[in-house]
């Protein structure tokens, strides 16, 4: 792992356009079961014989989080995306990082023939999620390279800037007293949107994306929220930053008030192979929605580096 400045790289609007080749795309859907028999929602988009990459979404958010992402790749790569546990249509049961690392492992043994690898992409608690699952063999053998975006390994409630705060006690409770809070979040109003960019969008954020947003986090059921507010609140998945072996790209938006840069800085002294710190600057905590076109492009260098062969095959 190097710190060196030339592998950070700073992005201020990303790629306007992605390109999307021309080609068939399909969809599965499929219920996996978990370590624990939970019934987990995953998708497969685009064509069987295409390179593969995974992703997951972060806490409060659903497979659609990753619409722009699907949309731009699957003419051209297998996406697979699944819910995680209690989100979307993946019911909630017993929560915690074994669980994650479970429900990743699960879903690769699922999508992936023997012997096949794919790129690992997560945001937020998605990136958790892979963090969580980084010394189980199944997940490691499998697991060709990482994009962690918009995420923290640890001290995510000392960290946080969403209360405009100096750092200490107060604005530690007050963050746990949010990641633990039981308030329904009602209907998708103009003030809880407004709310919603606030906490973890960049002020450049469209409305749709906005929008977008928050049709999506209102979706998510209350008991699932408080569920896994509890775990984020005493998250330390350090450990498990030092054993993610994999080539690994982190992401991180200069205004992300959830999860500062800061985080992302403090993993890439861990990692045993970071690539590329990118700091997208004025994004906030949405970064896939924020700036689609930027981890859609990472996500395609990935692919690009380290699925060679798959690569080749689906030009």
């Amino acid at each position: 792992m190097s710190t060196d400045r030339r592998n950070v790289s700073t992005d201020r609007k990303g790629p306007r356009t992605v390109p999307k080749p021309a080609g068939p795309s399909t969809l599965t859907s499929r219920k996996v079961r978990s370590a624990d028999g939970t019934p987990l929602h995953v998708e497969v988009h685009g064509p069987s014989d295409a390179p593969t990459v995974v992703l997951a979404h972060g806490w409060t958010c659903s497979t659609r989080f990753w619409a722009a992402q699907v949309a731009a790749l699957s003419h051209e790569l297998r996406v697979v995306v699944y819910d995680q546990r209690g989100h979307g249509r993946t019911p909630l049961a017993r929560v915690g990082t074994d669980v994650l690392a479970d429900d990743l492992e699960a879903v690769l043994a699922a999508v992936l023939a023997p012997g096949q690898r794919a790129v690992l992409a997560g945001h937020s608690m998605g990136a958790m999620t892979i963090m969580a699952a980084a010394d189980r063999p199944a997940v490691v053998e499998r697991t060709a390279a990482a994009l962690l975006c918009s995420t923290g390994a640890s001290h995510l409630a000392e960290e946080s800037l969403v209360f405009p705060l100096r750092r200490g006690r107060l604005r530690s409770k007050l963050t746990h007293a949010v990641l633990g809070s039981r308030a329904p979040l009602g209907p998708v109003t103009p003030l809880s949107k407004r709310l919603l960019k606030y906490a973890t969008m960049g002020r450049a954020a469209t409305r749709a994306q906005v929008s977008a947003c928050a049709r999506i986090v209102h979706s998510c059921p209350r008991a699932t929220r408080v569920a896994w507010g509890g775990v984020l609140a005493e998250l330390d998945l350090t450990d498990g930053v030092r054993k993610l072996a994999a080539p690994t790209v982190v992401v991180a938006g200069t205004a992300d008030r959830l999860s500062p840069p800061v985080h992302a800085h403090r993993m890439v002294t861990h990692l045993p192979d970071c690539r590329e710190l990118v700091l997208l600057a004025g994004a906030g905590h949405m970064t896939p929605v924020e700036t689609p076109d930027a981890i859609t492009a990472k996500l395609r260098e990935l692919v690009a580096a380290h699925l060679a062969e798959e690569a080749g095959e689906a030009a």
